[in-house]
């Protein structure tokens, strides 16, 4: 007889449990880069400060440059076309006199009150005051020079220029409103000065403008009258008996 197979039947495979599917770490997020660096924006602040900077300076050239610019329609007595000075002399109704004059090196010198040296900064600065002159416009009528203290003016201001050409100012009284001085340009037209122009040239006269201050000489001591001698007294005469 055959034999009985007695292996043992094949069992049949266990199901497999599915394992728990371990999820998968998330990749790190890395950080955004900015599209424009650090250093690109300091230079960009840096360039904008500039900016401003020249902006600010090129407007203040501009104000500066309207300061220094004549306002339109401005009368000065003397214009550009008298050309510069060469010599300055101050007049007073009481006799005192200054004189500036510039000799052929362009160095300024004073003749009055005396020939000395002058200060070139001050003869400068009183060449630029006379150019300065400016004339308040009015409506005058001169027929009457003494209403307006011009018939013997407290100051005569004669002005030569490098071309040899001369001009004179006389000045008058001040104006009511105290704004300027009557003047009259070469004895014929009568106007109205400005006045600070005109008081920092005629102070020039109290103060002239050495280049060397002179040192004031001391007072002469005054001799004190001699002293009388004291009287010596006479032996008295002895009677004789």
């Amino acid at each position: 007889m055959a034999e009985k197979n007695t292996k043992p039947k094949s069992q049949a495979p266990k199901p497999r449990t599915p394992k728990a599917s371990t999820p998968a770490s998330a990749p790190k997020s890395l950080p955004k880069k900015s599209p424009i660096g650090i250093g690109t924006i300091i230079t960009l602040v840096i360039f904008a400060a500039l900016i401003i900077t020249m902006v600010l300076l090129n407007q203040k050239k501009e104000a500066e440059t309207a300061q220094a610019t004549p306002t339109a329609g401005t009368a000065y007595v003397f214009t550009e076309a008298d050309g510069n000075l060469t010599d300055l002399k101050i007049e007073s109704q009481d006799g005192s006199a200054l004189e500036l004059t510039r000799d052929a090196k362009n160095v300024w010198g004073l003749t009055l009150p005396e020939k000395v040296a002058a200060n070139p900064s001050a003869a400068e600065a009183a060449e630029s005051q006379v150019k300065a002159l400016t004339i308040i416009p009015s409506e005058i009528d001169a027929k009457d020079l003494s209403i307006f203290g011009l018939d013997a003016p407290a100051y005569t201001i004669t002005v030569k220029f490098a071309d040899g050409k001369s001009r004179t100012l006389e000045i008058g009284d001040s104006t009511p409103t105290n704004s300027g001085y009557y003047a009259r340009l070469d004895k014929k037209e009568v106007m109205i000065v400005s006045l600070s122009g005109i008081d920092s040239l005629t102070q020039m006269i109290l103060f002239p403008p050495y280049l060397n201050t002179p040192t004031p000489l001391p007072p002469t001591a005054t001799p004190a009258p001699p002293t009388a001698a004291p009287a010596t007294p006479q032996a008295e005469a002895t009677a004789t008996p």
